[in-house]
């Protein structure tokens, strides 16, 4: 592979080097997921906020592996287009409202960390894909949770 596609790889899978923040390298890493999912959502509506997530777990799959053999482990904590991804998935659903981008990201940031049952599993499949699907797991739990939330509790989501 040519340098510069290392390069590349490692910009996408650590957020633009966001994932190498000092402490909760994945909180942060979330924060990133959520302006793209407010500003889609804002400009380009449920459309755009589900193609752009697409793309993003698509560039996930291709980086986050290639840079876990560079950064010598399974899931490195700097790698953290996996948080952007699930993060994105988790506010599909709602309006880009600011009391559903907080309410979406502490709910992703809570599924990411609980990793509640089978999306735990998902962490054992080889390389790259192991790095996205728990995540990706994780941030369909919280779409069904944003969900639930906007039923429950009308109004207050703004959906």
């Amino acid at each position: 592979m040519p340098p510069e596609a290392g390069r590349i790889r490692m910009l996408v899978a650590t957020g633009c080097g966001i994932g190498f923040a000092p402490i909760a390298p994945g909180t942060f890493g979330s924060i990133p997921g959520v302006l793209l999912a407010w500003g889609l959502g804002s400009v380009g509506g449920p459309s755009a906020l589900a193609l752009g997530t697409a793309v993003v777990a698509a560039a996930g799959f291709w980086a986050a592996g290639a840079a876990a053999r560079r950064l010598g482990a399974e899931d490195p904590g700097p790698v953290v287009v996996d948080e952007i991804a699930g993060q994105m998935l988790t506010l599909l659903p709602v309006a880009p409202t600011p009391a559903a981008l907080a309410a979406g990201f502490v709910v992703f940031r809570i599924l990411d960390v609980l990793k509640p049952f089978p999306v735990r599993r998902l962490e054992s499949l080889p390389g790259g894909s192991g790095i996205m699907a728990d995540d990706l797991a994780a941030g369909v739990y919280g779409a069904a949770a944003m969900i639930a939330a906007t039923r429950l509790f009308p109004g207050v989501l703004g959906s």
